[in-house]
């Protein structure tokens, strides 16, 4: 893949929620360069060109879909990990996650997310719910260059 191309970085460690997101950005021509990492780590490791990124040429999505409750990093570390760092404060973070918290929603917040989204259940309106997101983050907001 041209790392130089990515326009979403998706983080989620669930493969079916991953390949639902995927499969929805595609159809929908919302991105056509779209990234997954399975948790944490290794979204971070992406975004500073560390550890099996080493070799990537810097270059950031235009956005970070980033579930919350994921292995070895949560979603809450990385997102204040991105969020104190000039390379990477600009970049919008959407949480999508299925957590229905309000210290979840709170503290995301308070860390500098965008956007919190709950994920619905049913494939539909889940597939729905990401068209949106992307089409609003993707294409009607305004990002600094």
């Amino acid at each position: 893949m041209n790392y130089q191309n990515v326009e979403i970085l998706l983080v989620e460690d669930s493969k079916a929620d991953a390949e639902m997101t995927l499969r929805t950005l595609k159809k929908r021509g919302i991105a056509n360069n779209v990234e997954w990492v399975r948790d944490g780590a290794e979204a971070l490791d992406y975004l500073f060109c560390t550890g099996s990124y080493a070799d990537r040429k810097n270059g950031h999505p235009k956005l970070v879909l980033l579930d919350l409750k994921m292995p070895k990093l949560d979603g809450h570390e990385v997102l204040e990990k991105m969020k104190s760092d000039p390379r990477t404060r600009t970049i919008p973070v959407v949480m999508m996650t299925s957590s229905r918290e309000e210290g979840d929603l709170v503290a995301s917040y308070q860390l500098g997310v965008n956007s919190f989204v709950v994920k619905p259940v049913q494939f539909d309106e889940f597939a729905e719910t990401v068209a949106q997101v992307g089409m609003y983050w993707m294409i009607a907001n305004q990002a600094p260059g």
